[in-house]
């Protein structure tokens, strides 16, 4: 970190936009999802939000609904944007694109079991928590915005909250403007020439 002191960075969470599969009632999981009208609206009221909110970067999810988000949001920037498949959401593995009504009863059996074919919530988990040591060694004391899914923030919230996961994968869905962190500094890793982040640029 070139002699800086270790510093926490200031979190700032935003769930991509709405699209057409969250308004005919489809659980997207991984595929890649398309933002309705009214997503790319709120997608231009994410930017006016946090284009002068002090972001020095945004990483988002690689699937296309929160990408989208993101350069919609950010369109005629100089904010880097960064792809990270660490920020995706649950593999609902065969029930990806299947009604949110069918998957919802289903939700509290795969938090440490797979959804078959897929993941459990406690994997999504431990990708964030991959993904949130490399931003600590990272981007030391900065602002940094992340836009993904509904498994990343029930992540955050278990991370850094200490919330319980059981309660948040069942509780009713919920959305607000953004929701803040903070995350811990870590030591830097030893050199290792030619070491680059995990994450996508």
């Amino acid at each position: 970190m070139n002699g800086r002191a270790k510093m926490p960075i200031r979190l700032v969470y935003e769930t991509h936009a709405t699209t057409i599969d969250n308004e005919a009632g489809i659980a997207t999981g991984w595929l890649p999802g398309v933002l309705s009208p009214a997503g790319r609206r709120q997608a231009r009221e994410l930017g006016d939000r946090r284009r002068n909110d002090g972001i020095a970067a945004v990483f988002t999810s690689d699937l296309h609904r929160a990408v989208d988000t993101a350069r919609i949001a950010f369109a005629c920037t100089t904010v880097p944007i960064h792809q990270d498949r660490r920020l995706r959401e649950c593999n609902y593995g065969r029930l990806n694109g299947r009604p949110q009504a069918a998957l919802a009863p289903l939700r509290g059996r795969h938090i440490d079991e797979p959804f078959p074919g897929g993941q459990s919530y406690r994997e999504v988990l431990a990708a964030t928590e991959d993904f949130l040591g490399d931003l600590a060694t990272w981007w030391n004391g900065s602002r940094i915005l992340l836009i993904a899914h509904s498994a990343n923030r029930w992540a955050l919230d278990c991370l850094l909250t200490g919330a319980d996961l059981e309660g948040l994968v069942q509780a009713p869905a919920h959305w607000q403007p953004g929701w803040e962190y903070t995350v811990p500094p870590t030591d830097p890793p030893p050199a290792q020439p030619g070491k680059r982040s995990r994450s996508e640029h």
